[in-house]
């Protein structure tokens, strides 16, 4: 005699069966009557996506300005800076030549620094003029590999200087054009103070692409800037360039100890502490804000289930006395309301990462239309919006995402299973 297997129930099954996936298939498809939940679920399922999207776009601007700064003002100051203490920097060229053979030092570029008044055609401008030798601004890629007109060749044999874009569309002039340049802090005389005024021609017009230094800085031979500046044949410090500007702290040890007892050296962390802080801070603060998105967009799944559970009260009594477990109902209404985030946090992720490959084009878009200059370079710094997506950061934010809408679904799914299939059908 044959025996006829009894039919599996679904106490009998593994967690996640088949038949869980499709009755919360079947509860994402909401019909008309149930309209409601589903635009619930609309708002839940956009509101993910876009926080995930918001995050990994405005993070990865932030990650973009901070390496823009980062490479533009350590591109064109020295990772390092070494100072004589208590007298003129003379002999510097012994001193550069002890420095650069420091383990990890690049290049050690001797400088002379002063601001000064800029006289053209149309305006005149506030400048700090940079004395330095042409083979040391041609190894420094953002100023030699971006002269935009002129040339630098033979710059140190001619007294001529080389100014920013920005600088010379200020002036109203170009290369070959002569400006005025005047150093108030001339030649000492019996009648005082006697400023240095001097007419420069223009070799070169170099634009770097970060509007405070393309509209600020002039590059002058050193020669000329010794005496310009009074300086006879001193400097005013020693840039260094190291090979890792991460290890400075390392590097500025042992760059001390070559030149103790009489020079002091300072590093772009200690320069520029309080800029890079503030752009941390800032970022740390715009995460904190903006996943406030997401944990909205996750309450709304929370209500949306809430609503879901007490609509389906009957089929989950039904599911129960078929001899569904607690568990897997719990389950049905946890991949229900997963679904909803996960898939939310998928699209966010898509989004975000298609705006960020375009966003200078974005951002041109936006200024069109609403005819306003989005990101100005005169506040912003920097010519165009940068935007450098993490990998790290752009899994975190995701996980974070995931996370947080599979904990939104526990307490809603743990209603759903504790549900009694008796109360529920009492006046079915």
């Amino acid at each position: 005699m044959s025996i006829t297997p009894m039919p599996t129930t679904a106490s009998d099954t593994a967690p996640f069966a088949r038949f869980e996936w499709l009755i919360a298939g079947r509860y994402l498809r909401s019909r008309r009557r149930e309209g409601f939940i589903s635009v619930i679920a609309g708002f839940s399922f956009l509101g993910i996506m876009l926080g995930i999207a918001t995050l990994i776009i405005v993070m990865a601007v932030m990650n973009g300005f901070r390496a823009e700064l980062f490479e533009k003002i350590l591109g064109v100051n020295g990772h390092a800076v070494v100072h004589r203490v208590g007298e003129p920097f003379t002999g510097f060229d012994e001193v550069a030549q002890k420095l650069a053979r420091v383990e990890g030092v690049v290049s050690v570029m001797p400088l002379v620094e002063g601001q000064v008044m800029v006289a053209g055609p149309a305006t005149s401008v506030g400048a700090l003029v940079r004395g330095m030798r042409g083979a040391d601004i041609a190894r420094m890629p953002l100023v030699g590999g971006n002269i935009v007109d002129g040339s630098l060749e033979g710059f140190d044999e001619r007294a001529a200087i080389a100014i920013g874009s920005r600088m010379a569309s200020q002036l109203q002039v170009r290369v070959g054009d002569t400006v005025t340049l005047v150093n108030p802090r001339g030649r000492a005389t019996v009648f005082g103070t006697k400023p240095n005024i001097k007419r420069y021609p223009i070799t070169a017009i170099f634009k770097i692409g970060m509007s405070e230094y393309d509209r600020s800085i002039i590059f002058m031979p050193l020669a000329e800037a010794q005496r310009f500046f009074n300086s006879r044949d001193a400097v005013t410090v020693l840039e260094v360039m190291v090979d890792d500007p991460e290890n400075i702290a390392e590097i500025k040890e042992r760059l001390t100890i070559a030149g103790a007892p009489r020079h002091f050296v300072t590093d772009w962390t200690e320069r520029n502490a309080s800029f890079f802080t503030v752009l941390e801070v800032e970022r740390n603060v715009m995460f904190l804000i903006l996943s406030l998105i997401v944990l909205v967009a996750a309450l709304n799944i929370i209500s949306g289930l809430i609503m879901l559970v007490k609509d389906k009260g009957r089929d989950i009594a039904i599911l129960r006395t078929m001899g569904a477990t607690k568990g897997a109902v719990m389950r049905v209404f946890l991949i229900t309301g997963a679904s909803i985030g996960i898939v939310g946090t998928l699209a966010g992720l898509l989004l975000g990462v298609i705006v960020c490959e375009n966003i200078e084009s974005v951002r041109q878009f936006i200024s069109r239309l609403t005819g306003t200059k989005l990101f100005d370079p005169e506040f912003y710094y920097l010519a165009s919006l940068p935007a450098r997506m993490d990998v790290t950061q752009t899994a975190l934010i995701v996980a974070m995402g995931v996370v947080i809408s599979v904990l939104a679904t526990l307490y809603p799914s743990w209603r759903a299973s504790r549900l009694d299939p008796v109360e529920a059908l009492r006046y079915e």
